[in-house]
C-alpha cells in the first residue's frame, strides 16, 4: 500500500476548555429491577403464528444444547437444567421483562419523541423460534421471490423445501441438538438456504467470515467446537490448512454456480475457477457437495426439532476491531425480538411512503455479519421481501448494474458503500423514486455524505446503532424526522439506555459516559467466556457497549467515539469520529481516518489518514481548513496521505490496523 511522506505541524492547545470529564451523577440503581406493574400486549408480525405466544425466556439459560425431543407448540418456556460439565458456564440472563427503571435512573425521555403509531414494549413474542417464523414467512408469501442472486431467483416456498432438505441431510449425520454448524460463505443463495436449515434442524449457527485467514478460521471453529461447516469452494483451501485440528467432521461445500441452474451454473463455475482463478487449489477428503447433500436430505425426509426461545440460535463473533474474536450468543427470542422491534418501528417510514407490495432489499452488506443477518434476511422476510444479494459489494460498477435491474426500495449500508456509489457515475443515473428507506449502521454516518445522499436520491439516511451482542439494532431514528441527526436516534421498543460513569453511576442528559442498553435483544452472554461476560454486563442487566456518548433533553443519543478510540491529549478528550467528519466535509478528501499518536509533550496527538479525491490537495491545505473548524488540541499533528484505507470486509475503516 502506497504511502507518502508525513507531514508534521506542531500544535499549540488554544484557551479552549476541554470536555468534562464524568461527573459522578446518581446513586448506582439497585439490583433486580421491580417487576413491572402491567403486562403488555403481544408484539404481532404480519405473518400467521404457527405456535403459541411464548413467554420470555428464563434466566439462567446456558450455552448448551438439550436432547433433541418432538416439534410441539412452546407455551412457556422452563428454566435449564443445569449443563453437563464440558459445556460452557451459564451465561446470566437479563430481567425477563422490562420494567420501570430503579432508583437512581432517570425516566425514559425518548418516549415523547416516539412516533405516534409505536408503542413503547413489544409484547410477548408471536413465536419460539425464528425456524417457526422463518416456515409461518415461507408459507405466507409462498409464490413470491425471496432471494435473487445473479439473476437467478428463489421462491419463499423454494426456501422452505431446500431449508428442510438440507436440514434433514445434517440430520442424518447424527449431529445432537446444539450442534455448532459453521456457515463460511458470501452472499450467495445456498446463505439463506443454509441459515434456515441448521436453525429449523435445532442446531447453532456459527457465522464465518470467508475471508478469514487459517489462524483466524482455527479460533472460531475450536472456540464454537463447530462439527460441521458449510463452506463455498473459493475459500476451502483455508479450511483443509487448519481442519485437522479442529472438532469438524462433516464439510459440505458449495459453489457459485450451484443454484443458478445447469448451463448458467456450470457456465459461471468455469469462468469463476478457470478464467478468473478464484478457486486456490484444495483437498477435503469425504466432503460432500452441496446439492448432493440436499437430493440426499429430499430422500430422507425432514423431522422437525423442538426448539424453545431460550435456546441458542447463533454464535455471532465479534469483529476484529475489539481484540481476540468471542462469540456473542444470541438466543432465539433475542433475534426474535429483534425482528418485533424492528417491523414495528419501521411502520412509522410507512406514514410517509405506503409499503411496496413487492419489496426489494438490497443486501450489499454480508449476510455473515449481525447487520445484514437481522435486518436483511430476516426482516427482509418477516416483510414478504425480495432480498437482491450481491455477493461483492466492492465491484462498484458491478453492483451498480445489480441495482439498475430492480425498483429499489429498502437500502441498508454504511457510510463507506454510500460514500463509494456517491461518487460513481452511473450510479447517480439510476431511477431512485421508488426508495423508501436508506438505512445506516454499522460504522458513524458523516453529514456530508447523508447530505449527499439526499440530494441526490432525495431519501434521508436514518441512521441506527446497534452490536452483534444486542442482535443487532439498540436504537435508531425516526423515519419521518426527514433530515440527517447527526444521532443514531431514540431506543427500539422495550429498550432502556443508560449513560453511565466508570464507576456505574448514571450521568445527567448531556453529559459523555459509556453507553449501556438493556433490552430483550441483549445477548445471554459470551460463547464459553464468564469472565468477558462479566466485564460487560452489569448486574441490573445492561450491556456496556464500550461506546461513549451522551442523551439529550429528547432521549437522542450521540456516539462521540469508542472508550478504546479516545485520543488524550494533554488531559483533553479528543474523538476521532468528530475529527473524521469534519475532514471529511473538505471537497479534496474522500476517505479520512484518526488515531492517536504518541507525543513525548502532550501524551499523545491526533494523526490523520486521508485519501484523496483531488490529486492537488496538500496537508497544508487541510491544517489550514482544520484550522478553521477545529479548536487547537483537537488538530492533527500529522498527515499522511494513502491511495486507500484498510477495511473490515464489512467496510469499517480498520483503525487498529493503522496504529500498527
Amino acid at each position: 500500500m502506497a504511502k507518502a511522506s508525513k507531514t508534521t505541524a506542531p500544535v499549540k492547545a488554544g484557551p479552549t476548555k476541554a470536555v468534562p470529564k464524568a461527573a459522578a451523577g446518581a446513586a448506582k440503581p439497585k439490583a433486580p429491577v421491580a417487576k413491572a406493574a402491567a403486562k403488555p400486549k403481544a408484539a404481532t408480525m404480519p405473518v400467521t403464528a404457527s405456535t403459541k405466544p411464548t413467554a420470555k425466556a428464563a434466566a439462567g439459560k446456558t450455552a448448551s444444547a438439550a436432547k433433541p425431543a418432538a416439534a410441539k407448540p412452546v407455551a412457556k418456556v422452563a428454566a435449564a437444567k443445569a449443563p453437563p460439565a464440558a459445556k460452557p458456564d451459564p451465561a446470566k440472563r437479563l430481567p425477563k421483562a422490562l420494567t420501570a427503571l430503579a432508583a437512581g435512573l432517570p425516566e425514559k425521555p425518548w418516549l415523547k419523541s416516539y412516533p405516534k403509531n409505536v408503542p413503547a414494549e413489544i409484547g410477548a413474542l408471536p413465536y419460539s423460534s425464528i425456524g417457526d417464523f422463518l416456515v409461518a414467512a415461507c408459507k405466507q408469501f409462498s409464490a413470491q421471490p425471496a432471494f435473487t442472486c445473479m439473476d437467478k431467483s428463489i421462491s419463499y416456498a423454494d426456501v422452505e423445501r431446500l431449508s428442510a432438505a438440507f436440514g434433514a441431510y445434517l440430520q442424518s449425520k447424527g449431529l445432537q441438538k446444539g450442534a455448532r454448524v459453521a456457515l463460511m460463505m458470501p452472499n450467495v443463495l445456498q446463505y439463506p438456504v443454509a441459515m434456515m436449515a441448521v436453525l429449523r434442524a435445532g442446531y447453532i449457527v456459527v457465522n464465518i467470515n470467508p475471508l478469514y485467514t487459517p489462524r483466524e478460521l482455527e479460533h472460531q471453529l475450536k472456540d464454537s467446537g463447530a462439527q460441521a461447516i458449510v463452506i463455498l469452494e473459493n475459500f476451502a483451501n483455508t479450511l483443509q490448512a487448519v481442519i485437522a485440528r479442529t472438532a469438524v467432521k462433516h464439510v459440505v461445500v458449495a459453489t457459485m454456480g450451484d443454484m443458478l441452474g445447469g448451463l448458467k451454473g456450470t457456465i459461471v463455475n468455469f469462468v469463476v475457477r478457470r478464467v478468473k482463478k478464484m478457486v486456490p487449489a484444495w483437498s477435503l477428503p469425504d466432503h460432500v457437495k452441496f446439492n448432493a447433500a440436499l437430493k440426499a436430505g429430499a430422500s430422507a425426509g425432514f423431522k422437525p426439532a423442538k426448539v424453545a426461545a431460550d435456546d441458542v440460535a447463533f454464535l455471532q463473533y465479534t469483529g476484529g476491531t475489539t481484540g481476540v474474536s468471542k462469540g456473542a450468543t444470541l438466543l432465539h427470542s433475542n433475534v426474535l425480538a429483534n425482528v418485533v422491534q424492528n417491523a414495528q418501528w419501521m411502520e412509522d417510514a410507512y406514514t410517509i411512503k405506503p409499503k411496496p407490495a413487492h419489496p426489494n432489499f438490497i443486501c450489499a452488506l454480508p449476510l455473515y455479519h449481525i447487520f445484514a443477518l437481522t435486518v436483511n434476511a430476516l426482516m427482509g422476510m418477516q416483510q414478504g421481501a425480495r432480498n437482491v444479494l450481491i455477493p461483492n459489494p466492492r465491484d462498484i460498477p458491478g453492483f451498480v448494474k445489480e441495482l439498475a435491474k430492480y425498483p429499489v426500495h429498502i437500502f441498508p449500508g454504511l457510510n463507506t458503500l454510500f460514500n463509494a456509489l456517491l461518487n460513481n457515475e452511473d450510479f447517480r443515473k439510476l431511477d431512485f423514486k421508488p426508495l423508501v428507506l436508506t438505512l445506516g449502521g454499522g460504522m458513524a454516518v458523516q453529514k456530508g455524505v447523508a447530505e449527499r445522499w439526499k440530494a441526490l436520491t432525495g431519501c434521508p439516511v436514518t441512521e441506527g446503532y446497534g452490536l452483534s451482542e444486542t442482535s443487532p439494532v439498540a436504537t435508531a431514528n425516526k423515519f419521518t424526522a426527514g433530515d440527517f441527526t447527526g444521532t443514531i436516534g431514540l431506543p427500539l421498543p422495550s429498550t432502556e439506555i443508560a449513560i453511565r460513569d466508570d464507576d456505574g453511576n448514571n450521568l445527567p442528559l448531556g453529559e459523555v459516559g459509556e453507553i449501556c442498553i438493556r433490552g430483550p435483544q441483549v445477548m445471554a452472554g459470551y460463547w464459553n467466556r464468564p469472565d468477558e461476560t462479566a466485564k460487560v454486563m452489569t448486574k441490573d442487566g445492561y450491556f456496556k457497549s464500550g461506546d461513549m456518548g451522551f442523551m439529550d433533553e429528547r432521549g437522542y443519543t450521540k456516539i462521540v467515539d469508542r472508550k478504546k478510540d479516545m485520543i488524550l491529549v494533554s488531559g483533553f478528550n479528543v474523538y476521532p469520529n468528530e475529527l473524521e467528519e469534519v475532514v471529511a466535509m473538505h471537497p479534496g478528501v474522500l476517505e479520512v481516518a484518526a488515531i492517536g499518536v504518541p507525543d513525548e509533550h502532550s501524551g499523545e496527538v491526533p494523526k490523520l489518514f486521508v485519501v484523496k479525491k483531488d490529486p492537488a490537495l496538500t496537508a497544508e491545505a487541510l491544517i489550514a481548513f482544520c484550522r478553521e473548524n477545529l479548536t487547537g488540541y483537537k488538530r492533527p499533528k500529522y498527515i499522511e496521505f494513502r491511495t486507500e484505507l484498510p477495511k473490515t470486509p464489512v467496510g469499517k475503516i480498520l483503525r487498529r490496523a493503522l496504529r500498527e
